[in-house]
């Protein structure tokens, strides 16, 4: 055994730097806050290894990161730019080749290429904590470093196709039941790195170089993953180009990192790569608003009024997030079931491993209390009102928050619609009022629309994203209109949907086409989960200020005037019973009828017809709401539409999807369209102008 000679570490570059330790050497990698893969980093590393290989004396190679992780994947600020040398492909070809041997200490994470520098070293040791994943497949794309080529001759087919198309990571034990790791050991990165090259050093430690291995072919595996891709994830293109990928892994390592690179290749070149990185960086851009660098007022203590579906929603969100909660109601019978949904909530947390059974029983025995005044919220930091969309009971509630709230707090109104500035304008204290409109379940939802009525305090605004932070939530910031951004843009839509279905298409083909396009459920289907009273009574709530050019579909509130309100009441558009959901053939007599009488003679809708009107409506809208002030940024309106509308995620969101369409194309559609219906459909200024210029949102969000 040789004696350990320590000599300082020395710097290779800013963020890469060598230790040596008599026949050993180590590889630190220190460029924070996750270590991502940057040029220098991976210029580093390839430098250090290059050197040290040079070098007799040095027997083995021990490569670990400093700070909390591992490599936590590729660099974020490097997207969408020129590779630059070394690429990660060929570092990774690099460090296999090394007739050094190299060992790698995974901490924290090893995700995407952070991963597959970790497959292409000879050995792998994880502590506890580790996570290790591909998560590629979640911007579009593919491993393209050799991680669909190195993971099946470590792990296998099945283990390995799990992994890459679902894009999860997966704990250092699974990784070492696997194959993926070589052990798992507690310790410091620095002391298992120093302990393993000692080992490999010694001959007690064994190493291999992964491409050097067979994969043991898996047919099987191949056709089950394609056969589930198919019925899970159809309208995805890089999940199947990802087995595809692995398939090749049989061929010598050469032969199938060709293959990779080419069907890396081909996923970014599709567009589901580009609506992909664009949501990626949605979630990222709507933090960075006006009131950022304010600081947000300090919230420990919050009252939720109202136990209903949404606000026990919110209160079980804040429960979760470590917060105090009050929960009040107006009457014992409100609170009980209240207090017993927030129960089912938590223990629904349990059976999905997300909440341990003691935190649980701690968090309704400690953190939980309720009233029937609300006076029980006086301490309270932060009070958010969740009662239904009325209004006068709004003010109602806030004049007596006024009244019992201490100075400082933080009020909030869950509406969906209303004004928060007439909110606002019962309370002495407009500078504390704000919206926070939360989306149902409220606790799994994870957009949050932030409220900025004209008299909003900065911090008050700050507070809002600081506790979406905490909730785990994307925040957004709204201006105020009637429906703020997303249900402003939603009513709007919905009209073309309802225009469609009165002059000859069905709810069903409706909900057909936009699935197949790729949301997550059709306007019928949402209507009817959502509950078609709330529809119908905005409807008349909106009656009275209705245009009169304006063209009325009123088959939805004859619906709800049968009882039929939806999925609650077992009937809507569609019938819900325990064969599951079809159309309501009642509801297709009303249609009728409702045709009838407006001299309508029915007509069909292709599929693109339909996905054609229904999109440009929603970009329509969208625009407007974006030159009414009421979004920051097109941006902002992509995050609102990809996290809490179920807009399919590959397509971006509607501005992006917008830029895609082209500006020209859209007017074109929308002049089109304004043939029959010249109230409805009108070009919006904005995009007359960018039809002009040849601009596109995308430039907005930068500018």
């Amino acid at each position: 055994m040789d004696t350990p000679v320590q000599s300082a570490a020395s710097k290779v570059n800013d963020v890469v730097s060598v230790e040596r330790q008599g026949s050993m050497a180590l590889v630190a990698l220190n460029n924070p806050p996750v270590n991502a893969a940057s040029q220098a980093l991976r210029q580093g590393i390839h430098q250090a290894v290059s050197d040290l290989q040079k070098d007799p004396g040095i027997k083995a190679i021990g490569l670990y990161g400093e700070g909390r992780t591992f490599i936590a994947g590729a660099d974020i600020r490097e997207f969408g730019k020129p590779p630059q040398d070394p690429w990660l492909p060929d570092l990774c070809n690099f460090l296999e080749n090394s007739e050094t041997p190299i060992v790698c200490i995974i901490h924290g994470t090893a995700l995407g290429g952070g991963l597959e520098v970790a497959l292409s070293c000879h050995a792998r040791i994880a502590v506890p904590s580790a996570k290790v994943g591909l998560p590629e497949v979640t911007l579009g794309i593919l491993p393209g470093a050799g991680g669909t080529q190195r993971a099946p001759r470590l792990a296998g087919v099945a283990a390995s196709l799990d992994m890459i198309t679902s894009g999860k990571p997966v704990s250092a034990q699974k990784a070492l039941e696997s194959g993926l790791v070589d052990a798992v050991e507690e310790g410091a990165p620095r002391d298992l790195a120093l302990k393993a090259a000692q080992a490999l050093a010694d001959g007690t430690l064994s190493h291999r170089k992964t491409g050097e291995l067979d994969t043991d072919a898996d047919q099987q595996a191949i056709e089950a993953y394609r056969k589930k891709l198919q019925k899970t994830q159809p309208l995805l293109f890089s999940p199947h180009r990802c087995v595809d990928a692995v398939e090749a892994s049989t061929l010598p390592l050469a032969d199938g990192l060709k293959k990779e690179r080419s069907l890396f290749q081909d996923c970014m070149e599709s567009p589901q790569r580009a609506g992909l990185i664009h949501a990626f960086f949605a979630e990222r851009a709507v933090s960075k608003i006006p009131e950022a660098k304010e600081t947000p007022r300090q919230i420990a203590k919050i009252g939720v009024i109202g136990g209903g579906t949404m606000g026990s929603g919110i209160a079980t969100a804040c429960l979760l997030a470590g917060f105090d909660v009050t929960l009040t109601e107006r009457d014992q019978g409100g609170l009980d079931r209240g207090l017993a949904t927030i129960a089912k909530n938590l223990d629904g947390a349990v059976k999905r491993g997300k909440l341990a059974a003691d935190k649980r029983d701690q968090i309704l025995s400690n953190n939980l209390s309720s009233a029937v005044e609300l006076g029980a919220l006086s301490e309270a930091d932060l009070i958010i009102e969740a009662v239904f969309e009325e209004m006068d009971v709004k003010r109602s509630i806030f004049t007596e928050l006024d009244k019992v709230a201490k100075q400082g707090a933080v009020l909030a109104s869950n509406t969906s619609y209303l004004d928060i500035n007439e909110i606002a304008a019962v309370t002495s204290r407009p500078q504390d009022v704000i919206g926070l409109h939360f989306f149902s379940p409220a606790h799994v939802m994870r957009l949050l629309e932030v409220v900025v009525a004209d008299k909003t305090a900065p911090d008050a605004v700050a507070t809002g994203f600081a506790l979406a932070k905490k909730l785990k939530k994307v925040a957004v910031r709204a201006g105020v209109c009637d429906g703020f951004i997303g249900n402003r843009i939603l009513s709007f839509y919905k009209k073309a949907a309802d225009y469609m279905m009165m002059d000859g298409a069905s709810p069903e083909e409706v909900d057909t086409a936009m699935t197949n396009f790729g949301f997550a459920m059709g306007p019928y289907q949402v209507y009817d989960l959502a509950g078609l009273d709330i529809s119908w009574a905005t409807n008349k709530r909106r009656a009275a200020t209705r245009p009169a050019e304006e063209r009325y579909s009123p088959i939805l509130d004859r619906i709800c005037e049968e009882g039929w309100f939806g999925r609650k009441t077992g009937r809507g558009f569609y019938i819900y019973d325990e064969t599951g959901a079809r159309p309501n053939p009642d509801a297709l007599k009303i249609i009728d009828e409702e045709r009838a009488k407006a001299g309508i003679t029915p007509r069909k809708f292709t599929a693109e017809e339909i996905v054609s009107r229904f999109m440009t409506a929603m970009i329509s809208e969208a625009i407007r709401v974006l030159e009414d002030g009421i979004a920051l940024r097109p941006i902002d309106i992509d995050a609102v539409y990809l996290f809490g509308y179920g807009f399919p995620r590959f397509r971006g969101g509607p501005m992006h999807t917008a830029d895609q369409i082209g500006a020209a194309e859209l007017v074109k559609r929308i002049e089109a369209f304004a043939e029959e219906d010249s109230y409805y459909w009108q070009v919006p200024a904005l995009l007359r102008q960018m039809a002009e210029t040849g601009g596109t949102f995308a430039e907005k969000n930068k500018g």
